[in-house]
């Protein structure tokens, strides 16, 4: 049994206020959820790991343990995913995205396993998170009549150092 200080420091909120495991009593959420959002979790069933030989520091261990953490999330047909947030992820996602729609995350930042499996689910949470974000619809303005005025006045003024600029009729 964990203590209630082992529990906190596993509960603990991600950047952006949300805790990274969904450790409430809620009958919604079980043990393997993660929350990306308030109304978005994923179900660690659907991220698959694989650990793999890394590059980089690790000393004698780097050629006998596989540190490194390949992880695939099948983004095409995760239930977890609104449809929205699923074509933005895609978007986002860019070459990390194969044919079939596996989003593949690699890390490799440290010397551990355990680091680095961390560091992967975070990047997944932290990408989504992103996809999460509905983009800002820009609404349509009017210039002012002072900015009009001020583009017109800036157009005539460069048409006046043309206009001075040209070869006159030259007098000897």
């Amino acid at each position: 049994m964990q203590n209630e200080d082992q529990m906190h420091l596993r509960n603990a909120p991600l950047p952006g206020g949300e805790p990274a495991l969904a450790r409430e009593p809620n009958p919604a959420y079980t043990e393997d959820m993660i929350r990306v959002t308030g109304t978005i979790t994923i179900d660690e069933e659907e991220i698959h790991q694989q650990f793999i030989r890394a590059s980089g520091p690790g000393g004698q261990n780097v050629n006998k343990v596989a540190t490194a953490v390949q992880l695939r999330f099948d983004v095409a047909h995760s239930p977890s995913l609104p449809e929205d947030v699923r074509e933005r992820l895609t978007r986002l996602a860019g070459k990390r995205m194969t044919k079939e729609g596996y989003l593949i995350i690699d890390a490799r930042r440290f010397r551990t396993q355990e680091q680095n499996r961390q560091d992967s689910v975070a990047r997944l949470v932290d990408l989504i998170r992103q996809a999460a974000q509905k983009p800002k619809i820009r609404k349509r303005t009017k210039p002012t009549l002072a900015s009009k005025e001020r583009r017109l006045e800036s157009k005539h003024r460069r048409g006046k150092i043309k206009h001075l600029r040209r070869a006159g009729p030259e007098s000897n």
